[in-house]
């Protein structure tokens, strides 16, 4: 059956592929200049290829010598303080079992850092987090650049790893690479009575010993937290982008079908490199119709604000140049499926037995709102993913999706969803561009017209907030907290208390060239502002007083104010770049790009060449 393509998501597609197509053709002629070198230990001589496999047992060893096995490389994201990817810890082993079965061969590669933005929030470490995505996207090339590999997979789950792992893969593009994801813990503490005690503790009617107590309770055992941020978000884009195993994103980590997927990766990545029939090299199946369906999936299942800086790096790894009107545009037309927390009540476990993934890729594609014909890492044709897996024995089967969801207030069909559109939309206007999420923004707060109050620093906020000094409305106006400044922190240190007024009856909101991530909340909140302050954009000449306009409806993001064009820009503080190791990171803070241009602190990622782009010659 031939699909009929929703005309803005195909009107989008083809003017990313026009805007991209030297970046991209460039790309692609690296990709077959690598794959036309056969497979890769043939480029090694002799010293090369016996200090690559010295280590391996003698099975493995033989194989390698005598290349008729595929190697599979693993890039891991392993370590044992973060929940999210202490489940890691055996699956190299299980790989490296699961590849002899079927006549290949597996090497852990390297390791990549994974920091977790809820240990560091509202600490010094936050201005590592943004940055530590080029670190691993760099780590990851470190790993695959050995020319040992056939293929490889990628184990992360988390906010900057998954990402990174994406940009680093991405330059080996010839390689076919699937993603391994972990699973989220099971269901805790529900995520709104952990909001309700953030808030109270916020307000100081409750002591640390009761918001431990909450925070212990939701956050409880190995696997990602369950609210839908930025790590369940980066799960949702790997499977609808076709770089997971089907179903792979939220089985829990103790469950038995973990192991199944696990396995089923890593065969399925021995049974895709340039020699077998199925060749699906990363390279090509991240392409303009891959980015729109993420796109689109993101809108639908009100995803992380994040991935308005992190698919935008991803896609330039790519060779290809997607920006914020791109998201705009697709957002207009793309339903809000999906309710799960802060966007509603329910946690990804809820989410996923109610229907999950395969259920909200059924429904898209059958309204036409995703492009069926892509690659993936299981064949052609995204509607594979609009399955379940089930076990067989200790491999998994599929089943087309069929019948509704289990719960209307979980997810829904885009017959009858939340809302009309995705819930993220551009600002545009004197203080320059942004984004704002309002998929958990009542109708009655998404316009708000008030006097400025300039901040610099999440600390001086809440001074002021424990001062009582903000009881009235306001827009706060958090500067310098983009890459050039402190390397854009998120800053969910600010919602407990801005909610905590929004509750008391004042109209509030906040503008910031900042970050809020997944997590954005029912405060009004215009983000990623850019120029940023530290550029000298227009954040940098706001004063107290100043009226702002944000008016999430129309896409207005305004201010009005006696000679403002004039104003002489405040200058950044000094003292925020040294101390907790941000010292190690002045050059990337010196090199990163603008966020609607993903943040990279890696210049010259896209340009028209090869050459030009130092890209690593096949």
């Amino acid at each position: 059956m031939t699909q009929t393509i929703n005309s803005t998501l195909d009107a989008v597609t083809d003017r990313i592929r026009a805007r991209s197509a030297p970046t991209r053709a460039a790309y692609l002629a690296q990709v077959a200049a690598a794959r036309e070198t056969g497979r890769n230990r043939s480029t090694l001589s002799c010293g090369n290829l016996a200090h690559g496999f010295a280590a391996c047992g003698g099975d493995d060893k033989r194989a390698l010598k005598d290349g008729g096995w595929a190697n599979v490389g693993i890039v891991t994201a392993y370590n044992d303080m973060l929940s999210a990817h202490q489940p890691f810890g055996p699956y190299p082993d299980q790989i490296k079992k699961a590849l002899n079965q079927v006549g290949a061969v597996g090497q852990v590669a390297g390791g990549v850092p994974a920091m977790c933005d809820g240990v560091t929030q509202g600490q010094p470490g936050m201005e590592l987090s943004l940055f530590s995505r080029d670190v691993i996207a760099m780590s990851t090339a470190v790993a695959l650049s050995h020319n040992m590999f056939d293929a490889a997979l990628c184990l992360g789950v988390c906010d900057k790893i998954v990402p990174g792992l994406m940009i680093g893969a991405l330059r080996f593009g010839h390689l076919p690479v699937i993603f391994v994801p972990a699973g989220p813990m099971r269901s805790g503490l529900p995520n709104p009575e952990k909001a309700k005690v953030r808030q109270l503790y916020a307000e100081g009617k409750v002591g640390r010993d009761a918001l431990l107590d909450a925070e212990s309770k939701s956050y409880h055992s190995p696997g990602t937290c369950t609210f839908y941020g930025t790590a369940n978000s980066n799960q949702m884009l790997m499977e609808i982008m076709g770089l997971h195993i089907p179903g792979a994103a939220f089985v829990n980590p103790a469950d038995p079908m973990r192991a199944a997927f696990t396995r089923t990766a890593a065969q399925r990545a021995a049974a895709i490199t340039a020699d077998k029939p199925d060749y699906a090299p990363i390279g090509e199946i991240v392409d303009e119709k891959a980015l729109v369906n993420a796109i689109v999936g993101l809108h639908a299942t009100g995803g992380s604000t994040n991935h308005t800086i992190h698919l935008i790096a991803i896609a330039r790894a790519a060779g290809i140049l997607i920006d914020w009107s791109d998201f705009d545009d697709l957002a207009s037309v793309t339903p809000l499926l999906c309710r799960v927390y802060p966007n509603g009540p329910a946690d990804v476990n809820h989410f996923h037995a109610a229907g999950g993934l395969g259920l909200v890729i059924r429904e898209l594609l059958d309204a036409g709102l995703l492009h069926d014909d892509v690659k993936t890492v299981m064949g052609a044709g995204l509607r594979r993913y609009a399955s379940e897996a089930f076990s067989d024995g200790d491999g998994l089967t599929w089943r087309p999706v069929e019948g509704g969801t289990a719960d209307l207030s979980i997810v829904r069909p885009v017959s009858e969803p939340f809302s009309a559109d995705g819930g993220l939309k551009l600002l545009d206007g004197p203080l320059g561009r942004a984004v704002i999420k309002v998929s958990a923004v009542a109708e009655a707060h998404r316009v708000v017209e008030a006097p400025a109050i300039v901040f610099e620093s999440q600390d001086s906020f809440l001074d002021c907030f424990k001062a009582g000094d903000l009881d009235r409305d306001f827009i706060a106006v958090l500067r310098f907290q983009g890459p050039r400044a402190n390397g854009m922190p998120e800053l969910h240190k600010l919602t407990p208390a801005l909610g905590s007024l929004q509750d008391r009856g004042f109209k509030v909101a906040l503008v910031t060239d900042g970050r809020m991530s997944g997590a954005s909340g029912k405060v009004p909140a215009a983000i990623h502002v850019s120029p940023e302050a530290a550029l000298g954009g227009p954040l940098a000449r706001v004063v107290d007083g100043d009226m702002i306009r944000l008016d999430a409806r129309t896409g207005e993001l305004s201010i009005v104010a006696e000679g403002f064009d004039g104003r002489a820009p405040a200058v950044a503080p000094s003292t925020i770049q040294a101390g907790m190791g941000r010292e190690l990171f002045a050059g990337f803070r010196q090199l990163a790009g603008p966020a609607e241009e993903g943040a990279l602190a890696i210049p010259d990622l896209v340009a028209a060449s090869p050459t030009d782009a130092g890209l690593i010659p096949a």
